[in-house]
């Protein structure tokens, strides 16, 4: 694998790296979703950037390829950033 998938949408609100999306460069998703998801009250990340996804510490999930992320596209969630792109596998 030479790409790393893209965050498609993080609807989450209280993230420190999502102001009108995700702005964090990389991000590692866990076994309760996004591992890089911080609430400190200030916000921080880049602000021209395509955030992706690299490490997964998922191992039950079906995209889960030594603990790389091989979805397409991931999209997180609003409660403290759960991977709605997870598939059992």
């Amino acid at each position: 694998m030479t790409t790393m998938p893209v965050v498609d949408k993080c609807a989450t609100t209280t993230c420190s790296f999502n102001h009108d999306g995700c702005t964090a460069f990389a991000m590692t998703m866990g076994q309760k979703g996004c591992v890089t998801f911080v609430e400190i009250g200030t916000r921080g990340g880049l602000e021209d950037v395509t955030p992706q996804v690299g490490a997964c510490k998922q191992v039950d999930c079906a995209f889960n390829k030594n603990l790389e992320c091989s979805a397409d596209a991931v999209k997180i969630g609003a409660d403290e950033g759960e991977c709605l792109t997870f598939q059992a596998a």
